[in-house]
Protein backbone atom coordinates (compact mmCIF):
# COMPACT_ATOMS: atom_id res chain seq x y z
CA UNK A 1 0.00 0.00 0.00
CA UNK A 2 1.30 3.29 -0.85
CA UNK A 3 2.47 6.30 1.77
CA UNK A 4 -0.93 8.26 2.42
CA UNK A 5 -1.20 11.84 1.70
CA UNK A 6 -1.07 13.35 5.38
CA UNK A 7 -2.89 16.45 4.09
CA UNK A 8 -5.92 14.79 3.22
CA UNK A 9 -5.99 12.87 6.35
CA UNK A 10 -6.08 16.05 8.62
CA UNK A 11 -8.57 17.31 6.15
CA UNK A 12 -10.56 15.14 6.62
CA UNK A 13 -10.42 14.22 9.69
CA UNK A 14 -9.57 10.28 9.83
CA UNK A 15 -8.73 8.42 12.94
CA UNK A 16 -5.51 6.74 11.62
CA UNK A 17 -7.10 3.21 12.78
CA UNK A 18 -7.56 -0.45 11.33
CA UNK A 19 -11.26 0.27 9.76
CA UNK A 20 -11.91 -3.48 8.43
CA UNK A 21 -9.24 -5.84 6.58
CA UNK A 22 -9.74 -9.55 6.93
CA UNK A 23 -12.18 -10.74 9.29
CA UNK A 24 -11.56 -14.28 10.44
CA UNK A 25 -13.47 -16.67 9.28
CA UNK A 26 -16.29 -18.55 10.71
CA UNK A 27 -17.10 -22.20 10.53
CA UNK A 28 -16.95 -25.46 12.72
CA UNK A 29 -15.40 -27.62 9.87
CA UNK A 30 -13.89 -25.48 6.93
CA UNK A 31 -12.14 -22.02 7.08
CA UNK A 32 -10.62 -19.70 4.31
CA UNK A 33 -7.08 -20.18 4.23
CA UNK A 34 -6.01 -16.30 4.76
CA UNK A 35 -2.04 -17.13 5.39
CA UNK A 36 -1.56 -14.80 2.74
CA UNK A 37 -4.51 -12.24 3.25
CA UNK A 38 -3.30 -8.53 2.78
CA UNK A 39 -4.75 -5.80 5.82
CA UNK A 40 -6.57 -3.68 2.26
CA UNK A 41 -6.37 -4.07 -1.82
CA UNK A 42 -6.88 -2.02 -4.50
CA UNK A 43 -8.68 -2.80 -7.32
CA UNK A 44 -5.70 -3.95 -9.65
CA UNK A 45 -4.82 -6.75 -7.23
CA UNK A 46 -6.18 -10.54 -7.23
CA UNK A 47 -6.00 -12.78 -4.75
CA UNK A 48 -5.78 -16.56 -3.92
CA UNK A 49 -9.13 -17.80 -2.50
CA UNK A 50 -8.91 -21.72 -0.76
CA UNK A 51 -9.91 -23.55 2.14
CA UNK A 52 -8.75 -25.06 4.98
CA UNK A 53 -9.84 -28.45 5.95
CA UNK A 54 -8.48 -29.14 9.31
CA UNK A 55 -11.21 -32.19 9.19
CA UNK A 56 -9.43 -34.05 6.69
CA UNK A 57 -12.71 -34.42 4.79
CA UNK A 58 -13.22 -35.65 1.38
CA UNK A 59 -14.15 -32.40 -0.56
CA UNK A 60 -15.87 -32.75 -3.93
CA UNK A 61 -16.01 -28.98 -4.74
CA UNK A 62 -16.27 -25.39 -3.42
CA UNK A 63 -18.41 -22.57 -4.93
CA UNK A 64 -16.99 -19.30 -4.25
CA UNK A 65 -19.35 -16.03 -3.79
CA UNK A 66 -18.81 -12.60 -3.40
CA UNK A 67 -21.31 -9.86 -2.13
CA UNK A 68 -23.33 -13.08 -2.48
CA UNK A 69 -22.83 -13.39 -6.48
CA UNK A 70 -21.15 -16.50 -7.65
CA UNK A 71 -17.57 -15.61 -8.83
CA UNK A 72 -16.28 -19.46 -9.40
CA UNK A 73 -15.82 -23.13 -8.12
CA UNK A 74 -13.14 -25.75 -7.92
CA UNK A 75 -13.01 -29.25 -7.50
CA UNK A 76 -11.41 -30.63 -4.41
CA UNK A 77 -9.92 -27.75 -2.65
CA UNK A 78 -7.82 -26.49 -5.86
CA UNK A 79 -7.27 -22.25 -5.41
CA UNK A 80 -9.46 -19.77 -7.26
CA UNK A 81 -7.86 -16.69 -8.39
CA UNK A 82 -10.44 -13.72 -7.62
CA UNK A 83 -9.38 -10.21 -9.81
CA UNK A 84 -10.68 -7.62 -7.68
CA UNK A 85 -10.94 -5.07 -10.74
CA UNK A 86 -14.77 -4.68 -10.43
CA UNK A 87 -15.50 -4.53 -7.10
CA UNK A 88 -17.32 -1.72 -5.62
CA UNK A 89 -14.85 -0.33 -2.90
CA UNK A 90 -15.97 -1.25 0.82
CA UNK A 91 -16.36 -4.80 2.02
CA UNK A 92 -16.50 -7.61 0.08
CA UNK A 93 -17.78 -10.38 1.50
CA UNK A 94 -16.58 -13.74 1.15
CA UNK A 95 -18.44 -16.83 1.29
CA UNK A 96 -17.69 -20.37 0.10
CA UNK A 97 -19.68 -23.51 0.11
CA UNK A 98 -17.82 -26.54 0.44
CA UNK A 99 -19.45 -29.82 -1.16
CA UNK A 100 -18.10 -33.10 0.96
CA UNK A 101 -19.23 -36.81 1.58
CA UNK A 102 -22.73 -36.27 0.37
CA UNK A 103 -22.84 -32.88 2.58
CA UNK A 104 -22.24 -28.92 2.62
CA UNK A 105 -21.25 -26.18 4.66
CA UNK A 106 -20.24 -23.04 4.85
CA UNK A 107 -16.83 -20.97 5.35
CA UNK A 108 -17.17 -17.46 5.38
CA UNK A 109 -14.62 -13.87 5.79
CA UNK A 110 -14.02 -10.56 4.25
CA UNK A 111 -11.78 -8.11 3.22
CA UNK A 112 -11.65 -4.64 2.44
CA UNK A 113 -11.07 -3.27 -1.38
CA UNK A 114 -9.73 0.71 -0.83
CA UNK A 115 -9.08 3.62 -3.15
CA UNK A 116 -6.24 3.72 -5.73
CA UNK A 117 -6.28 7.20 -6.17
CA UNK A 118 -4.45 9.84 -4.03
CA UNK A 119 -6.19 12.91 -4.02
CA UNK A 120 -5.20 15.92 -5.82
CA UNK A 121 -5.57 19.68 -3.65
CA UNK A 122 -7.86 21.75 -5.08
CA UNK A 123 -8.05 25.40 -4.72
CA UNK A 124 -10.62 28.28 -5.73
CA UNK A 125 -11.10 31.71 -6.51
CA UNK A 126 -13.77 33.83 -4.87
CA UNK A 127 -15.84 35.60 -7.90
CA UNK A 128 -18.30 37.42 -5.97
CA UNK A 129 -19.99 37.64 -2.38
CA UNK A 130 -23.74 37.68 -1.63
CA UNK A 131 -25.68 37.83 1.03
CA UNK A 132 -27.39 35.02 3.25
CA UNK A 133 -30.24 34.62 5.40
CA UNK A 134 -28.91 33.52 8.44
CA UNK A 135 -31.94 32.13 9.28
CA UNK A 136 -31.68 29.27 6.40
CA UNK A 137 -30.20 26.14 8.02
CA UNK A 138 -28.89 25.11 4.82
CA UNK A 139 -29.49 21.43 3.61
CA UNK A 140 -29.66 21.62 -0.28
CA UNK A 141 -28.84 23.95 -2.61
CA UNK A 142 -29.61 23.75 -6.62
CA UNK A 143 -29.96 25.86 -9.69
CA UNK A 144 -32.82 25.49 -12.10
CA UNK A 145 -33.70 27.65 -15.42
CA UNK A 146 -31.42 29.95 -13.54
CA UNK A 147 -32.54 30.31 -10.70
CA UNK A 148 -31.38 28.86 -6.95
CA UNK A 149 -33.53 26.38 -4.86
CA UNK A 150 -32.63 26.14 -1.30
CA UNK A 151 -33.83 23.41 1.33
CA UNK A 152 -33.38 24.02 4.99
CA UNK A 153 -33.85 21.80 7.80
CA UNK A 154 -34.80 22.08 11.70
CA UNK A 155 -38.43 21.18 12.60
CA UNK A 156 -40.71 24.29 12.53
CA UNK A 157 -38.15 25.91 10.29
CA UNK A 158 -37.75 23.84 7.35
CA UNK A 159 -38.61 25.78 4.20
CA UNK A 160 -38.09 24.98 0.05
CA UNK A 161 -37.52 28.22 -1.16
CA UNK A 162 -36.28 29.63 -5.08
CA UNK A 163 -35.34 33.26 -4.94
CA UNK A 164 -32.87 36.09 -6.46
CA UNK A 165 -29.33 34.88 -4.92
CA UNK A 166 -28.12 38.61 -5.58
CA UNK A 167 -30.97 40.31 -3.97
CA UNK A 168 -32.45 37.78 -1.55
CA UNK A 169 -35.74 38.29 -3.48
CA UNK A 170 -38.05 35.36 -2.28
CA UNK A 171 -39.92 34.31 -5.41
CA UNK A 172 -41.85 31.10 -3.81
CA UNK A 173 -41.74 29.44 -0.14
CA UNK A 174 -43.32 26.10 1.23
CA UNK A 175 -43.08 25.24 4.70
CA UNK A 176 -42.90 21.80 5.48
CA UNK A 177 -45.15 20.54 8.49
CA UNK A 178 -43.42 20.63 11.89
CA UNK A 179 -42.57 17.17 12.22
CA UNK A 180 -40.22 17.39 10.03
CA UNK A 181 -36.88 17.94 8.88
CA UNK A 182 -36.05 19.37 5.62
CA UNK A 183 -33.21 17.86 3.83
CA UNK A 184 -31.72 17.82 0.34
CA UNK A 185 -33.50 18.53 -2.57
CA UNK A 186 -32.61 17.67 -6.31
CA UNK A 187 -34.72 18.76 -9.32
CA UNK A 188 -35.16 16.32 -12.43
CA UNK A 189 -38.02 16.23 -15.22
CA UNK A 190 -40.00 19.39 -13.75
CA UNK A 191 -39.90 17.29 -10.21
CA UNK A 192 -38.77 18.84 -7.03
CA UNK A 193 -37.16 16.20 -4.84
CA UNK A 194 -37.22 16.81 -1.25
CA UNK A 195 -35.70 14.77 1.24
CA UNK A 196 -36.05 14.69 4.94
CA UNK A 197 -34.12 13.29 8.01
CA UNK A 198 -35.22 10.80 10.49
CA UNK A 199 -38.47 10.69 9.13
CA UNK A 200 -37.86 8.30 6.06
CA UNK A 201 -40.14 10.50 4.02
CA UNK A 202 -39.76 12.32 1.02
CA UNK A 203 -41.59 14.62 -0.95
CA UNK A 204 -42.27 15.14 -5.24
CA UNK A 205 -43.30 18.97 -6.18
CA UNK A 206 -44.36 19.47 -9.61
CA UNK A 207 -41.29 22.64 -10.67
CA UNK A 208 -43.58 24.49 -11.68
CA UNK A 209 -46.99 24.75 -10.01
CA UNK A 210 -44.92 23.74 -6.48
CA UNK A 211 -48.22 21.64 -6.31
CA UNK A 212 -47.26 18.51 -4.01
CA UNK A 213 -47.36 15.07 -6.28
CA UNK A 214 -46.35 12.40 -4.20
CA UNK A 215 -45.25 11.85 -0.81
CA UNK A 216 -42.90 8.39 -0.48
CA UNK A 217 -40.84 6.47 2.15
CA UNK A 218 -38.14 5.43 1.75
CA UNK A 219 -37.42 1.48 0.65
CA UNK A 220 -34.34 1.45 2.53
CA UNK A 221 -33.67 1.66 6.45
CA UNK A 222 -32.03 4.68 6.00
CA UNK A 223 -31.80 8.68 6.92
CA UNK A 224 -32.26 11.24 4.37
CA UNK A 225 -29.09 13.69 3.74
CA UNK A 226 -27.63 14.96 0.22
CA UNK A 227 -29.54 14.63 -3.36
CA UNK A 228 -28.22 15.03 -7.03
CA UNK A 229 -28.95 14.16 -9.96
CA UNK A 230 -26.88 13.08 -13.19
CA UNK A 231 -30.17 14.31 -15.56
CA UNK A 232 -31.40 10.36 -15.06
CA UNK A 233 -30.88 8.99 -12.00
CA UNK A 234 -31.22 10.55 -8.57
CA UNK A 235 -28.08 9.94 -6.30
CA UNK A 236 -28.85 10.93 -2.09
CA UNK A 237 -26.46 10.08 0.87
CA UNK A 238 -27.41 8.93 4.24
CA UNK A 239 -24.99 10.03 6.94
CA UNK A 240 -22.81 7.17 6.02
CA UNK A 241 -19.77 6.42 3.56
CA UNK A 242 -22.77 5.75 0.99
CA UNK A 243 -24.53 7.11 -2.34
CA UNK A 244 -27.54 5.64 -3.21
CA UNK A 245 -28.50 5.78 -6.74
CA UNK A 246 -32.16 5.91 -7.04
CA UNK A 247 -35.02 5.26 -10.09
CA UNK A 248 -36.77 8.89 -9.81
CA UNK A 249 -39.69 7.02 -11.16
CA UNK A 250 -40.22 4.42 -8.70
CA UNK A 251 -37.76 6.20 -5.69
CA UNK A 252 -36.54 2.29 -5.49
CA UNK A 253 -32.75 2.24 -4.80
CA UNK A 254 -30.96 0.67 -7.43
CA UNK A 255 -27.28 0.30 -5.96
CA UNK A 256 -24.61 2.33 -4.06
CA UNK A 257 -21.25 3.22 -3.93
CA UNK A 258 -18.90 3.60 -0.93
CA UNK A 259 -16.52 6.93 -0.34
CA UNK A 260 -12.79 6.35 -0.12
CA UNK A 261 -10.45 8.61 -0.22
CA UNK A 262 -7.35 6.82 -0.47
CA UNK A 263 -7.38 4.08 2.25
CA UNK A 264 -9.90 5.26 4.29
CA UNK A 265 -13.93 5.24 4.28
CA UNK A 266 -15.53 9.02 4.45
CA UNK A 267 -18.52 8.91 6.47
CA UNK A 268 -21.08 11.70 6.96
CA UNK A 269 -20.72 13.17 3.60
CA UNK A 270 -24.23 15.13 2.99
CA UNK A 271 -24.62 17.60 0.75
CA UNK A 272 -24.28 16.54 -3.36
CA UNK A 273 -23.79 18.32 -6.66
CA UNK A 274 -23.05 16.68 -10.11
CA UNK A 275 -20.85 18.89 -11.97
CA UNK A 276 -18.98 17.85 -15.35
CA UNK A 277 -19.38 14.08 -14.39
CA UNK A 278 -18.15 14.38 -10.92
CA UNK A 279 -20.02 14.48 -7.61
CA UNK A 280 -18.75 17.32 -5.53
CA UNK A 281 -20.40 16.57 -1.67
CA UNK A 282 -19.97 18.09 1.67
CA UNK A 283 -18.32 16.68 4.59
CA UNK A 284 -20.39 17.13 7.52
CA UNK A 285 -18.58 19.08 10.52
CA UNK A 286 -15.79 19.92 7.93
CA UNK A 287 -14.86 22.88 6.15
CA UNK A 288 -14.41 21.33 2.68
CA UNK A 289 -15.55 19.54 -0.02
CA UNK A 290 -14.72 16.23 -1.75
CA UNK A 291 -14.87 15.57 -5.45
CA UNK A 292 -15.43 12.02 -6.61
CA UNK A 293 -15.96 9.82 -9.25
CA UNK A 294 -19.43 8.40 -8.76
CA UNK A 295 -19.03 5.24 -10.68
CA UNK A 296 -16.58 4.19 -7.95
CA UNK A 297 -16.53 6.23 -5.05
CA UNK A 298 -13.10 7.63 -4.91
CA UNK A 299 -11.96 10.58 -3.94
CA UNK A 300 -10.06 12.79 -6.77
CA UNK A 301 -9.83 16.20 -5.24
CA UNK A 302 -10.22 18.27 -2.53
CA UNK A 303 -11.08 21.79 -1.60
CA UNK A 304 -10.32 23.15 1.87
CA UNK A 305 -12.72 25.95 2.13
CA UNK A 306 -11.85 26.67 5.56
CA UNK A 307 -10.22 30.14 4.00
CA UNK A 308 -13.96 31.25 4.02
CA UNK A 309 -14.33 31.38 7.53
CA UNK A 310 -12.98 35.07 7.77
CA UNK A 311 -15.49 36.43 5.59
CA UNK A 312 -18.58 35.00 7.77
CA UNK A 313 -20.18 35.71 11.11
CA UNK A 314 -20.82 31.94 12.06
CA UNK A 315 -20.69 29.92 14.79
CA UNK A 316 -18.03 27.24 15.04
CA UNK A 317 -20.31 24.54 15.02
CA UNK A 318 -22.27 26.31 11.60
CA UNK A 319 -20.80 24.01 9.03
CA UNK A 320 -20.57 24.58 5.51
CA UNK A 321 -22.95 23.08 3.57
CA UNK A 322 -24.85 23.87 0.34
CA UNK A 323 -23.58 23.13 -3.25
CA UNK A 324 -24.88 24.69 -6.63
CA UNK A 325 -23.44 24.62 -10.22
CA UNK A 326 -24.97 27.63 -11.94
CA UNK A 327 -24.42 26.11 -15.72
CA UNK A 328 -24.72 29.55 -17.50
CA UNK A 329 -21.89 31.43 -15.33
CA UNK A 330 -19.98 27.82 -15.14
CA UNK A 331 -19.44 28.80 -11.58
CA UNK A 332 -20.56 27.23 -8.07
CA UNK A 333 -21.77 28.39 -5.50
CA UNK A 334 -21.57 27.54 -1.40
CA UNK A 335 -22.34 28.18 1.68
CA UNK A 336 -23.39 27.21 5.23
CA UNK A 337 -26.12 26.22 7.86
CA UNK A 338 -26.83 30.08 9.28
CA UNK A 339 -24.39 31.80 7.33
CA UNK A 340 -24.65 35.37 6.32
CA UNK A 341 -22.65 35.21 3.33
CA UNK A 342 -22.79 32.81 -0.07
CA UNK A 343 -20.16 32.81 -2.19
CA UNK A 344 -19.69 32.36 -5.96
CA UNK A 345 -16.20 30.41 -6.69
CA UNK A 346 -14.05 28.59 -9.68
CA UNK A 347 -12.43 25.82 -8.81
CA UNK A 348 -9.10 24.41 -10.36
CA UNK A 349 -6.04 21.96 -9.73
Amino acid sequence: MRNYNFLFIILLGITLTNCGGAKKGENTLFTFDESQFKEKYESQDAMELGILNANSKTVDSVVYYNNDVKIGSKKGLAKLVFNLKDQKLGYQNLKAVVYFEGENSEASTRIELVSNVIPKALKYTIVNTYSHDTASFTEGLEFYKDTLYESTGLKGASYLRKYNYKTGKIYKQTNLDPQYFGEGITILNGKIYQLTWEEKTGFIYNATTWKLEKTFTYDKDIEGWGMTNDGKYIYQTDKTEKIWRMDPATQKMIDYVNVYSGSFKIKSINELEWINDKIFTNVWQKDLIAVLDPKTGAVEGILDMSGLRKFITAAPTDFLNGIAYNPKTKTIFVTGKNWDKMFEIKVSE
